[in-house]
């Protein structure tokens, strides 16, 4: 272990990880609320909106994650000129912020659609008939027993959302993999260490984080 005897070293990792729990908490926040509103599109009875939220779920879906950045990155900042920021990295985390967010909201989207689904069809009969609205149906009766139901699934995306945040590295985003790329560069003699500590710190966050939201899911569930 000798590589991580070097204060510097253990600087780098860390600030590779902080990089790494910035961009899936924040994006994981987008994301959520974005899949919410792609779902109610999926369920809603306008055409226009079912067809827009399935379009998007399509696409996002079937498109690589790194070709969803490359495109924040080189068609939205450097084309269009979107600028998030004045600071570079910050910029560039922002950046991938939103190809993470569009391209996770898609799965949060067909987790909540699937939740939806197991509310039975005469509770949301029941409502029209005393004259609810569709979007108060969905506020108020359907959401929230479909979020109950879906914890379990979101939290297989979140967990998904945290390694696939390592994919950011692509445009600039000095998170983990590039932290273990300059250690690997400068420490060619301890590849193997190098990688079961980075492995290992990815393990000790998110074997719990399985476990805390199949916990959720359970104390949460809608008892039928």
């Amino acid at each position: 272990m000798h590589v991580f005897q070097d204060s510097a070293n253990v600087d780098l990792v860390l600030n590779g990880f902080s990089w790494i729990l910035r961009l899936t908490l924040v994006s994981a926040a987008f994301a959520l609320v974005l899949g919410i509103l792609l779902a109610a599109m999926r369920v809603s009875p306008v055409p226009v909106l079912r067809g827009f939220g399935t379009a998007w779920v399509n696409i996002f879906r079937n498109t690589p994650l790194t070709l969803v950045l490359v495109f924040c990155y080189f068609a939205l900042f450097s084309t269009l000129g979107l600028k998030l920021s004045d600071n570079i990295e910050l910029n560039n985390f922002w950046l991938g912020v939103i190809g993470l967010s569009v391209y996770t909201a898609a799965f949060v989207c067909e987790a909540f659609r699937s939740g939806v689904n197991t509310v039975p069809a005469g509770q949301a009969e029941a409502a029209r008939a005393i004259g609810l609205t569709f979007s108060q149906i969905l506020r108020i009766i359907i959401l929230p027993q479909a979020g109950r139901s879906v914890i379990g699934p979101l939290g297989s995306v979140f967990i998904a959302l945290a390694k696939n945040s390592t994919v950011a590295v692509v445009i600039g985003v000095l998170e983990a993999s590039d932290a273990m790329r300059s250690l690997i560069n400068d420490n060619g003699d301890a590849v193997i260490e190098i990688f079961l500590v980075f492995a290992g710190i990815f393990v000790l966050f998110l074997v719990p984080t399985g476990y805390l939201f199949g916990w959720l899911a359970n104390r949460f569930a809608v008892r039928r």
